[in-house]
């Protein structure tokens, strides 16, 4: 898992990413959702994993 990214387009702006996976996951000040830390290591990388397959429609990429 190089890099992943929110696809606003698609993000229904649930907060299920942000529940499993806070460290790397967060709202910004417009209330969507970002990467606010990039370095995924194995430490997040189950979290990570976890709040992709738990996003309804798919929104978070690897990049």
């Amino acid at each position: 898992m190089e890099k992943i990214t929110i696809n606003n387009e698609k993000c229904l702006r649930c907060g299920m990413c942000t529940s499993i996976c806070s460290d790397v996951f967060e709202f910004n000040d417009n209330g969507d959702i970002e990467v606010k830390n990039e370095n995924i290591n194995e430490e997040t990388k189950n979290d990570v994993k976890e709040a992709m397959d738990n996003c309804p429609v798919e929104a978070i990429e690897e990049n």
